[in-house]
């Protein structure tokens, strides 16, 4: 069919001529609490996979979305009650196994949150808890979650050395060994002391208070985060201790 014009074109045009996929986006929201790094999971209250433990996520709303990203950050907020200070695309995908329900395409994002912070919110319609990243990588997931867990848990760890991205996950003021735990936790090794304290001290990242507190036997210096964004990239990436084995 020839057509005058892209208007002309338009107006005739049926979306339901072509198949679509369904299109959703899943999160990986990640925090730590008790020394150890945490991901949270949804408890499925409807079918397909009912009762499985899945990443947060749904379906994108074509009249409410303007974009993913959007759609990404509205899920956020249904699920926890709060939004991140750092949101991030790990990865587009799709196929026709990976729902019971037909082709579809997941976009894949991370985020991380304040344990505490989640903690005081409402309550949500679906059941959901914080699990270990150990233990939640040992369940049996909806749909293809356990892959899509692994990427973005490598996603992050890959960025916790080279960004100030954990700092998100401290208080306003904090000691820098208190930070130093932070990354060993998400890393799964120790750094160290004097070159990790260095590296944040010399790139401006962090910056001195009037401030301390009593750690341990005596007083520790307070920081505070001191740039825009927590995605700066430091010069460097972190190196581990030279015993490190691989």
């Amino acid at each position: 069919m020839n057509f005058s014009s892209e208007q002309a074109f338009l107006a005739q045009y049926q979306k339901s001529d072509y198949p679509s996929p369904l299109m959703t986006v899943d999160m990986a929201i990640f925090s730590v609490d008790q020394g150890q790094l945490q991901i949270l999971l949804i408890q499925r209250s409807n079918y397909p996979q009912k009762s499985y433990w899945a990443l947060p996520g749904g379906f994108v709303d074509l009249e409410q979305d303007q974009n993913l990203m959007a759609c990404a950050h509205r899920k956020l907020l249904e699920k926890t009650g709060i939004d991140s200070p750092y949101l991030e695309q790990v990865a587009s995908i799709g196929n026709a196994k990976r729902d019971p329900r037909g082709w579809s395409v997941t976009v894949l994002y991370f985020a991380l949150i304040n344990f505490k912070a989640y903690q005081q919110q409402i309550q949500h319609s679906e059941h959901s808890e914080w699990v270990t990243l150990e233990q939640a990588l040992k369940l049996d997931l909806a749909f293809d979650h356990h892959d899509l867990l692994q990427q973005a848990f490598a996603r992050l760890n890959n960025k916790t050395r080279y960004t100030a991205l954990p700092i998100s996950l401290m208080p306003p003021l904090f000691t820098l060994t208190e930070l130093q735990n932070i990354y060993e936790i998400i890393l799964g090794h120790n750094l160290e002391k004097k070159a990790f304290r260095r590296r944040m001290i010399e790139s401006g990242v962090v910056e001195e208070t009037d401030q301390s507190k009593i750690a341990g036997k005596r007083p520790a210096q307070l920081y505070r985060f001191a740039l825009q964004d927590y995605d700066f990239n430091f010069p460097r990436m972190l190196e581990y201790p030279r015993h490190h084995e691989d």
